[in-house]
């Protein structure tokens, strides 16, 4: 049996991005959220919006699971998941837990959710997701194994330097071809494309902006003056990022 590599996210992360270099990689089959389906499908969390839902995609959280399994017989796996998804069920699962190499993505939970709440002004606080990924950590971690945490911002600092320490610790080779993107969009981010138009358009990570974060405060600002439960969110959320932060990776 392969590995299966999870990359658990929260929405607005930069995880698309960050999972756009994984497949370009070429060497590792690739899921998209595949744990998506569970949560807003079978199990109706609630309608999500700008989700065509694919009819032939498994639905139930041990049909997924299982799918994951049976690729991993053959090829290494990749997934790009939340951990909101799946934490009530994951960290006690031995079916799939033994396979899994987990690791975390994390963004500063301000910019996180004025991207969100751009596109969906019903967004709710466990979208938001950091708490559900520190919970997801937690539990890793009291059960000895220490994964790896990256924060968005220091990849877009320094893409190939970081991912590439990151594929090292994990037990993958260098791959240097994969941070250029050549290949077409993938087909499965089609069922959610309106979330990802900047990483299906664009060639590879975009480099920080020194304005940015003021803008991103000017926006969240003007969003929370009508939705001022968006403030609540981010309270309640970056105690979470900052704990998760306290682990991340750094350049040696």
């Amino acid at each position: 049996m392969k590995k299966i590599i999870a990359l658990w996210s929260h929405p607005r992360s930069m995880s698309t991005a960050t999972e756009r270099i994984m497949r370009e990689r070429g060497d590792l089959t690739c899921f998209h959220e595949p744990f998506m389906y569970d949560y807003y499908i079978n199990r109706k969390a609630r309608d999500m919006p700008h989700f065509d839902v694919d009819p032939t995609h498994p639905v139930t959280y041990e049909a997924i699971r299982d799918t994951l399994l049976l690729q991993a017989k053959t090829k290494t796996v990749f997934i790009k998941d939340m951990s909101y998804y799946v934490i009530d069920r994951i960290t006690t699962d031995q079916r799939i837990a033994p396979h899994l190499i987990n690791c975390f993505l994390i963004r500063d939970p301000l910019a996180a959710i004025t991207s969100y709440a751009r596109l969906d002004d019903k967004l709710s606080l466990e979208e938001v997701g950091l708490e559900a990924q520190w919970q997801h950590f937690d539990a890793l971690c009291a059960s000895t194994e220490k994964p790896v945490v990256i924060d968005a911002d220091d990849i877009r600092a320094d893409p190939k330097a970081l991912i590439s320490h990151w594929w090292q610790l994990i037990g993958l080779p260098p791959c240097d071809h994969a941070f250029a993107w050549t290949n077409e969009t993938p087909d499965d981010w089609k069922q959610v494309g309106n979330w990802h138009q900047n990483a299906s358009a664009s060639t590879q990570i975009r480099p920080p902006d020194e304005r940015e974060k003021e803008h991103q405060l000017q926006n969240f600002n003007r969003l929370a003056r009508s939705r001022p439960q968006l403030r609540d969110y981010l309270q309640h959320h970056q105690p979470f990022y900052n704990k998760l932060a306290e682990h991340k990776l750094v350049l040696p």
